[in-house]
């Protein structure tokens, strides 16, 4: 049955709309006003989710005047939220944390790190960002060879043109992976073509083409296959190579290797936070919206309510297990995406037929697990990527960051030390027990990949110890199923694949005018499943929404991805080239 349901009216809306203008109006230089100064609350928004794309619009909106009120089934922050091991914390000491998987903050990510900047944080002149500390290098651990460190930062030296690149990238890779010259400059040019590429051809062609076939692995030495085209995806861009769009991870191969001098980037090449992510970012986050006036209300959304072309309102289970609908000027879904396509009833799709596309979306799983080390590890100072672990492990020891709150004040005061590992693959057979983790229990999983990562770094000294181990926490999302002998998952992750670029909707349809969509799955420009994907989507949400509204306050900042300046003019001979059916003036 339905509950109360709040009074709307096109008066309300119009009086909402003049005082989100008053408060763009009276804020100095751009700046945003908190909607306590208004005596009057602009229009209502419900934002349905509280992860990253929930609370980035509810952010924008409520220093923009909005009444904001955010709806979470779970907990808020979504994925990037840090999970307390139960029952670990001793002797006033709080407990260890756990995570859906170790956070990654690329410098190229613009739109989150504006936001961090934006919240609060003691000590911080920068906010939260703050927080935010780089990892030097990267490990590329090989099962019975030798591992490749390769150091993080800017190149010295810039290309000068496509000769230059093709010699300045492929001598870099061959340098620090220890691949055959062949290869670096094979795949230096594969780069190259597609830096040239126009847009036409990026959307049109080679988002159809996998990454993989684009970078023609199959073909290629050992290393190539591994390194460029099945653990770049994996360790930066949580993506699958032989399914993933060429366009996609032709972007990120554009900021990581095209990109020397990190031109227009927020900061160093990979970031992390300098404590758990609750402490450093998400907890303070949400104290700062609280002070800007949001609500939140702990309650699962169940369906959304059509009359003529506008949301009526939303039903949910709120936290005591009570149904009701609540109402709202305006609805900003940010539920993840196999949430989301449950929500659109055939009123919906009628009105916004492309969001049936959503149903066609691929989601996997990609969760992670955390060893608790009563000895400091000493693997590398940054990511570890585990090249031929059948289970696609990736880890990150973060004690060695965590300069906030170090490990050793957490728990019963013998952890020194966190080994996050991400699970990318659950549907490979592992080395232990020969069974996916999908069929195997949390004991084995844990065993299982304690096993892989043994097997790759104490292949030539003893970096992992059987007698170091205190123990291990695995994401909360997984359960298990004992009479069907499987895991389920509630936190799939949208896995980008060729060809989905025109199945993803825009964030708005003036077809049902009061209904946005934010989440990493809608059309951006970072296009990933990712938090800055996130974020982005939720901005570009919200500009739509002070469209639709009137509003005069301040648009919220949309950043795009670098392109190399000095390949313009190739862009526009290839745009050219695409038109008349020819390929890339490179593409040999």
């Amino acid at each position: 049955m339905a509950g109360q349901r709040l009074s709307v009216t096109r008066r309300t809306v119009l009086r909402g709309t003049a005082a989100a203008g008053a408060v763009a109006a009276g804020a100095a230089t751009g700046a945003l006003r908190s909607p306590r100064a208004t005596a009057d609350p602009g229009p209502s928004v419900a934002v349905l989710g509280g992860g990253v794309a929930g609370l980035t619009a509810a952010h924008e909106l409520a220093e923009r005047g909005f009444d904001v009120t955010v709806y979470e089934r779970r907990a808020l922050g979504g994925k990037a939220r840090s999970i307390a091991v139960p029952g670990t914390g001793r002797d006033g000491r709080p407990e260890l944390w756990g995570e859906h998987g170790f956070r990654f903050f690329p410098g190229f990510y613009r739109h989150l790190p504006d936001t961090m900047r934006r919240i609060p944080f003691a000590g911080n002149a920068n906010g939260v960002w703050d927080n935010l500390v780089a990892a030097p290098e990267a490990r590329f651990a090989r099962r019975d060879t030798d591992d490749v460190i390769m150091p993080l930062g800017k190149a010295g030296k810039v290309w000068a043109s496509p000769d230059d690149f093709r010699e300045t990238v492929s001598s870099a890779i061959s340098t620090t992976m220890k691949m055959p010259q062949a290869d670096a400059l094979y795949f230096a040019n594969r780069l190259l073509v597609f830096n040239t590429s126009c847009d036409a051809r990026r959307y049109q062609h080679w988002d159809n083409i996998s990454w993989k076939d684009y970078v023609g692995a199959a073909g290629r030495s050992t290393e190539f296959r591994m390194l460029l085209s099945r653990t770049l995806t994996t360790l930066l861009v949580a993506a699958k190579d032989e399914l993933a769009s060429t366009r996609t991870i032709g972007n990120m191969g554009e900021q990581f290797l095209g990109n020397p001098f990190e031109i227009a980037n927020d900061g160093p090449l990979d970031r992390l936070l300098d404590g758990p992510t609750n402490e450093a970012w998400i907890n303070p986050w949400v104290d700062r919206l609280r002070e800007l006036g949001v609500k939140f209300v702990s309650a699962e959304v169940r369906g959304l309510d059509v009359n003529e072309r506008r949301i009526s309102g939303a039903r949910i289970v709120d936290g005591s297990g009570a149904a009701r609908t609540i109402e709202a000027d305006h609805f900003v879904t940010a539920v993840p995406v196999e949430v989301a396509r449950t929500l659109w009833s055939p009123e919906i799709l009628a009105l916004r037929p492309e969001l049936a596309g959503t149903s066609q979306l691929m989601v996997d799983w990609m969760s992670g697990i955390q060893f608790f080390m009563k000895k400091p590890t000493d693997i590398a100072r940054g990511h570890v990527a585990y090249v031929d672990s059948p289970w696609s492990l990736t880890s990150i020891a973060q004690n060695q960051f965590w300069s906030r709150t170090p490990m050793t004040g957490l728990g019963d005061g013998t952890v020194q030390d966190c080994l996050s590992v991400d699970i990318s693959d659950w549907n490979t057979p592992g080395i232990l027990y020969g069974k996916t983790a999908k069929e195997c229990t949390h004991d084995e999983i844990a065993r299982e990949v304690w096993a892989q990562l043994k097997a790759h770094l104490n292949d030539r000294q003893d970096l992992l110890r059987d007698e170091d181990l205190h123990s291990w926490f695995l994401d909360t999302g997984i359960t298990w199923d004992a009479s069907a002998r499987r895991n389920a998952n509630a936190d799939p992750l949208l896995i980008n694949t060729a060809g989905s670029w025109t199945l993803r909707p825009d964030t708005h349809a003036a077809s049902l005018e009061n209904l946005y969509l934010a989440g990493d799955y809608v059309r951006t420009n970072v296009d990933l499943a990712t938090m800055e994907g996130a974020s982005e989507s939720a901005r570009a949400a919200v500009n739509k929404l002070l469209e639709v509204t009137g509003s005069n306050a301040p648009r919220c900042k949309l950043f795009t991805l670098y392109r190399a300046t000095e390949l313009e003019p190739f862009r526009q001979i290839d745009a050219t080239r695409y038109a008349a059916g020819q390929p890339n003036l490179f593409d040999a």
